[in-house]
């Protein structure tokens, strides 16, 4: 069986319709790439594009990407909600059918390296590439975000993995790695940014700091508000779903958040979600409601209704769930 590999880049653009599709189309126009789904968000001014391949072809994607971001991005003018350091922030490669971690980490490597040849930029690498302990984290890499790169770039236990230590204002810099899949996921709140932010803080693996972690293992998180929605989202990234659910997450910011008297107003999936994170959610609230649903479909609407994932758009499950998106891919579209 083939193997197939997952692409997730997020882009520091999230406005420009044009801009968008020009990626999206340069990704779509690379032989042996699917794309899967495209996500942009005004506030965050950032899109999450997710597109899968053989390994060599999402390679090519990622770069093709890239190169048509680098003509049309400019960093010195970005601003917006989620933390970043460049243009194509993060461009993370998962296993997802007979590819293994270590075929992804080969991906990220030539990826890494050869975006710094044909751009010339500074590129870092996270995650299971990580050369470095240090490097492992996402966060501590962005630490500073892109108005800090200057500085950065000139200390030498911040050398790039690929490329020069030099600040390229126009692209920042760009780190790319492996990991297993991520969800991203948003709970809104009728609050400002500073509690949305207070709750994250708590929620968080890091915590508030070494003296005061969080409470979720493999759990990243950020407050911020949405302008154009008029909430604000304790946003997190739920890095091992098995080890931290959905669910639970979503009942501790509740929680959190009914201790502040604070409402919840539903919830969003950015991307892309496993069907086993949804049938597990299902599962909880089957249990803890003593519900009799039985078919896979039925949970996944009581998922979508009780965490309220379509109150900032539409959720629908063939769309978003990956394992509908593969099907077709495998069989053909």
């Amino acid at each position: 069986m083939a193997k197939l590999v997952e692409c997730v880049p997020n882009f520091s653009e999230g406005r420009n319709k044009e801009v968008i599709d020009a990626i999206a189309g340069a990704i779509s126009a690379t032989e042996g790439c699917s794309l899967l789904d495209v996500d942009p968000g005004a506030s965050t001014n950032r899109t999450v594009y997710t597109f899968v391949g053989p390994p060599q072809a999402v390679v090519e994607g990622a770069l093709n990407a890239a190169r048509a971001a680098f003509a049309i991005i400019d960093m010195a003018k970005h601003t917006g909600q989620h933390p970043r350091m460049g243009a194509l922030d993060v461009c993370p490669f998962i296993p997802v059918r007979s590819a293994t971690m270590d075929d992804c980490v080969a991906c990220a490597n030539e990826f890494g390296r050869r975006l710094a040849d044909m751009l010339e930029v500074p590129v870092y690498l996270y995650g299971e590439a990580a050369q470095s302990e240090n490097r492992r984290s996402l966060p501590t890499i962005r630490a500073g975000e892109y108005e800090a790169l200057p500085e950065k770039l000139r200390k030498s236990e911040w050398a790039p993995d690929f490329g020069p230590a030099t600040f390229v204002a126009s692209w920042g810099a760009t780190v790319t790695g492996a990991r297993k899949f991520l969800i991203a996921y948003n709970v809104n709140l009728l609050s400002t940014k500073e509690q949305a932010h207070r709750i994250a803080l708590d929620i968080r693996e890091q915590g508030r700091g070494k003296d005061q972690p969080g409470r979720f293992k493999k759990v990243q998180g950020i407050g911020w508000y949405l302008e154009e929605s008029s909430v604000a989202q304790v946003s997190t990234n739920i890095l091992d779903f098995e080890l931290t659910p959905l669910h639970a997450v979503y009942e501790e910011i509740c929680r959190d958040a009914r201790e502040l008297n604070l409402p919840v107003v539903g919830s969003q999936i950015v991307g892309l979600i496993p069907l086993k994170a949804m049938l597990d959610c299902a599962d909880f609230y089957v249990q803890k409601e003593k519900l009799f649903i039985v078919e896979e479909e039925h949970k996944v609407r009581l998922v979508i209704s009780k965490l309220g994932l379509d109150s900032l758009g539409p959720f629908i499950p063939k769309e978003r769930i990956i394992e509908g998106q593969l099907w077709a891919v495998w069989w053909g579209r």
